[in-house]
């Protein structure tokens, strides 16, 4: 399903994408050396009920996890790139932290993740890492405009990437979204320009180009769920949802 969202539901986006946003901003500043996972996960369940928004995770329970989800935002430490399901784990210095966070407000999801390094220890391969997300979604939002297709913005993400010389994953990538989490169209992280679906007005989509340092290999944990680097290495995801406009693309999840 694709959906294309008139005025009034793009109004409500933009409160969805507003919430997603300052969300993830507020736990960045909380979480610190010593913060255990689950307790993010608790801070999260509170904003959203305090925001009357509702989880787009606690009963996610796709074909590719094992049952649903359970918890209310995905935690990825260090290795974990994607899916991180929070667990009794302590924030050391220097962990790279990755926040992937969506919720419903107003009948329409917003999706969102971002990823930083919590401690005074700041190693440069983890930054390389999250900068490198950054631009390569800061060039997808720049490729996306009516008329462009989804392949250009996947050429975007994947030239960013790999003129790093990183390794593209296109087993999970960006998506849709709407009056759900995940719709078509799929956007990989890396693809042939001038190809796929045609983007127009009113067309949400979550783009997340994310990278592991030394593959492109994924291993899942025995909770079903969080998806690792197969050698260990470190990662990094940086996610935002965007509309189409006349224009561009306007960034929800700012």
């Amino acid at each position: 399903m694709i959906e294309i969202l008139n005025p009034a539901q793009l109004a409500r986006a933009r409160e969805t994408g507003a919430l997603v946003a300052g969300i993830l901003q507020g736990l960045k500043d909380r979480v610190t050396v010593g913060t255990n996972l689950l307790d993010v996960d608790r801070w999260t369940k509170t904003m959203i009920a305090e925001a009357g928004a509702t989880s787009c995770y606690v009963d996610y329970a796709p074909s590719f996890g094992q049952g649903p989800f359970g918890h209310y935002i995905c935690t990825s430490v260090n290795d974990a790139v994607l899916h991180g399901r929070p667990h009794d784990y302590r924030i050391a210095d220097g962990d790279l932290v990755s926040l992937d966070l969506a919720v419903i407000l107003g009948g329409v999801a917003a999706d969102a993740a971002i990823s930083f390094v919590v401690g005074e220890r700041r190693d440069p391969e983890s930054l390389a890492l999250i900068e490198v997300t950054e631009h390569a979604l800061a060039a997808a939002i720049a490729a996306a405009r009516p008329g462009a297709r989804i392949g250009d913005l996947s050429h975007a993400i994947g030239t960013v990437l790999g003129e790093a010389g990183y390794r593209v994953n296109t087993d999970y990538g960006g998506h849709g979204i709407g009056s759900t989490m995940h719709q078509d169209p799929h956007i990989p992280n890396t693809g042939r320009p001038g190809r796929g679906f045609t983007l127009r007005p009113g067309l949400l989509l979550a783009l997340e180009p994310w990278v592991m340092a030394d593959t492109a290999r994924l291993v899942t944990d025995a909770d079903g769920w969080t998806l690792r680097s197969a050698t260990g290495c470190r990662t990094a995801h940086t996610e935002h949802t965007i509309a189409v406009t006349d224009d561009g693309a306007e960034i929800l999840t700012a």
